[in-house]
């Protein structure tokens, strides 16, 4: 059994790491509510442009532009995670869609990482990093979107790379983070529609084609880079919201076990020196009975 002194250390040691974990969830929950409000505040303009440019899409036949077709073979993942740690699974639950995805190998993939975790990560497990964003997930701008997405159309247009990926979490409450990947480039109607074949749409508009003035080649030019800044603003925010909800949760988990912990060590240290006492007044009665 150990002694007191051990169970006092112990109950000490956990005692600060509790008061540690209670503060990080109280200023979690600070920032969780200041991320979520601008979650929910770029989410309509987020869906508004997808549900846009998938419509779009859907109805515009057969396209040759080269936002629409693939020339590498080579892929490109912007992989949004968090800076710090201590958010549970919230971390790992990103990297591994793009490390136990069979399409995503070390050779054919480059990686744009917002957040040092996933970062180190998938270069620990041999990806070339090609882009390194990660102070942009401390506070996401619509500025810091724009300069990813500008890096990684000038490539795609370049034709180094093939096909553009997002992989982002979604924030759908404090409880419920789902990590999510989301293809940008190419798009195709059979791609961006989906996710939309359980919406009803009235007949005469899935098979109305959509006229494009100026052409379409000009359109696209103008609306791609627009929907693929704002599908990773949309990823920023989302997993910015997620990353403290994932750390509050993460905290007040530890928070409780700390308590729990501290339960147990005070009901040891107490049977420890309740034990003690007794030995205690056993030898001071077993040395009077010798004396008398």
């Amino acid at each position: 059994m150990a002694s007191m002194r051990d169970i006092k250390r112990r109950k000490e040691s956990v005692q600060s790491t509790g008061q540690i974990t209670k503060a990080m969830k109280l200023v979690s929950s600070v920032k969780l509510q200041k991320a979520k409000v601008g979650a929910e505040v770029s989410k309509p303009y987020f869906d508004a442009m997808y549900e846009a440019v998938a419509a779009m899409i859907a109805k515009s036949g057969e396209m040759s532009h080269p936002f629409c077709k693939s020339r590498s073979d080579k892929k490109a993942v912007i992989l949004i995670t968090s800076n710090r740690g201590l958010a549970g699974g919230y971390n790992s639950n990103a990297v591994k869609l793009l490390t136990k995805d069979e399409r995503f190998t070390t050779e054919n993939t480059v990686v744009y990482a917002v957040g040092t975790k996933g970062r180190d990560s998938v270069e620990r497990e041999g990806y070339t990093i090609a882009g390194d964003y990660s102070e942009a997930i401390n506070e996401p701008l619509y500025a810091d979107a724009s300069e990813i997405g500008k890096e990684v159309l000038s490539k795609f247009t370049m034709g180094e790379i093939g096909e553009i990926y997002l992989i982002y979490t979604i924030f759908k409450n404090t409880m419920v983070q789902i990590p999510t990947m989301m293809k940008l480039l190419p798009i195709n109607a059979s791609d961006i529609t989906a996710d939309a074949e359980d919406v009803e749409e009235n007949p005469i508009d899935r098979i109305t084609l959509m006229n494009y003035e100026p052409a379409p080649e000009e359109a696209l030019n103008a609306i791609i880079p627009k929907y693929v800044n704002s599908l990773i603003f949309g990823g920023l925010v989302e997993s910015h919201a997620s990353e403290n909800g994932a750390r509050m949760q993460a905290m007040d988990s530890a928070t409780s076990n700390a308590e729990e912990m501290i339960s147990d060590l005070s009901l040891k240290y107490n049977r420890a020196r309740q034990a003690s006492i007794t030995q205690e007044l056993t030898e001071i009665i077993a040395g009077a009975s010798a004396i008398s």
